[in-house]
């Protein structure tokens, strides 16, 4: 018997400050790129492999995200708040084997192959050929990228700080990965506890990214696996992604 695919949880919260006024009208996800937008792209790659139990949670002019093929959550405190409180904004869907995806990437459905044949109980995609993208990105490299170092057994160890030298990026986390039902409860604890402490890796729980909450896990003990992927996915996090012409590019290897 085929075993049951994982749910999928967007979050599409965002209000893409960096993309004005492409987002003075609409959320961030639904920033159009070559006329289909974001989150169109992103659903059509996760219908193509049967995903259909989807969960968005959303926050800034969410209304506008009613009547697409997904369930509708929303974090009331979208803009005072950042993507772990977000997925805590729809605890009630965490539970058996979960996706979560940022709402401003588009991937190929060749790494999401990838990551739905991880057995790993915490996965997440890495893409290994990061530097060439993030240099058509930024002139400084190192702004904006993270570091993410990885043991030899592919479990990484370092996720989502500031880096002072190439030499501390493996490879670039993009914003998706999978959770089994035992990883759940695993982020779970550490979400909780947390928000017992008052902070996440060192910021307000209010305010951590994903990377706190990975990080925060990977310190407690907690084997976060990568996934490595090459190429085959785009973010669009700026007017210069929008507009530079390389997003366009990257997209026309993303087949379905």
């Amino acid at each position: 018997m085929e075993s049951r695919k994982p749910k999928v949880i967007l979050l599409v919260a965002g209000e893409g400050k960096r993309l004005r006024p492409y987002t003075l009208d609409r959320p961030k996800c639904m920033v159009e790129i070559d006329g289909i937008s974001l989150i169109d792209r992103q659903l059509s790659v996760l219908e193509s492999e049967g995903l259909s139990d989807i969960v968005m949670i959303g926050g800034y002019k969410a209304e506008m995200l009613k009547g697409k093929n997904a369930k509708l959550k929303l974090n009331p405190r979208y803009y005072e708040t950042n993507m772990v409180w977000t997925l805590f904004s729809a605890e009630e869907e965490l539970a058996g084997d979960i996706i979560v995806s940022y709402g401003d990437i588009v991937y190929s459905r060749e790494i999401l192959q990838e990551l739905l044949k991880s057995t790993a109980d915490i996965a997440v995609i890495v893409d290994k050929e990061w530097e060439e993208y993030w240099r058509s990105r930024d002139e400084n490299l190192l702004d904006d990228a993270e570091t993410l170092k990885l043991k030899a057994d592919g479990t990484i160890s370092e996720i989502g700080q500031k880096p002072k030298s190439l030499n501390e990026i493996e490879g670039q986390y993009i914003g998706l990965m999978k959770f089994s039902a035992k990883g759940i409860s695993q982020i779970k604890k550490v979400f909780y506890t947390a928000v017992g402490n008052g902070e996440l890796f060192g910021n307000p729980v209010e305010e951590s990214y994903m990377t706190d909450l990975l990080q925060s896990a990977i310190t407690s003990g907690i084997r976060v696996t990568s996934v490595p992927i090459y190429d085959k996915w785009i973010e669009i996090d700026t007017i210069r992604d929008l507009k530079s012409g390389v997003a366009s590019k990257r997209l026309e290897k993303i087949t379905l």
